[in-house]
């Protein structure tokens, strides 16, 4: 099992840049697969940016080119730079954490940090 905690949202004008940061607790971090979400209001959540175990990556379009996941399995966190913001950036943000295991898949949820981009 593993827990986590994000930080580093805030508010930032347009064109600015933010790192969150997701502190992963408990035992085997470098297995998950990490990924961040994130929720805007009346809106679904949905896939910000992922990183695999084995360092494979992926973008949701409106965030390719601006957006970079970075883990370090070390120090047991996943981090997302945001650079180039923009008002439809505004969000709830969060981690997750994914593990397969013998056909079961594991997701755990950060509780979210607020990222919002407003001159």
């Amino acid at each position: 099992q593993v827990q986590l905690v994000e930080s580093g949202g805030g508010l930032v004008q347009p064109g600015g840049s933010l790192r969150l940061s997701c502190a992963a607790s408990g035992s085997s971090f470098s297995i998950y697969n990490m990924a961040w979400y994130r929720q805007a209001p009346g809106k679904q959540r949905e896939l910000v940016a992922a990183r695999t175990n084995i360092g494979n990556t992926n973008y949701a379009d409106s965030v390719k080119g601006r957006f970079t996941i970075s883990r370090d399995n070390a120090k047991n966190m996943v981090y997302l730079q945001m650079n180039s913001l923009k008002p439809e950036d505004t969000a709830v943000y969060y981690c997750h954490a994914q593990r397969i295991r013998i056909g079961t898949t594991y997701d755990y949820w950060g509780q979210g940090t607020q990222v919002t981009v407003s001159s």
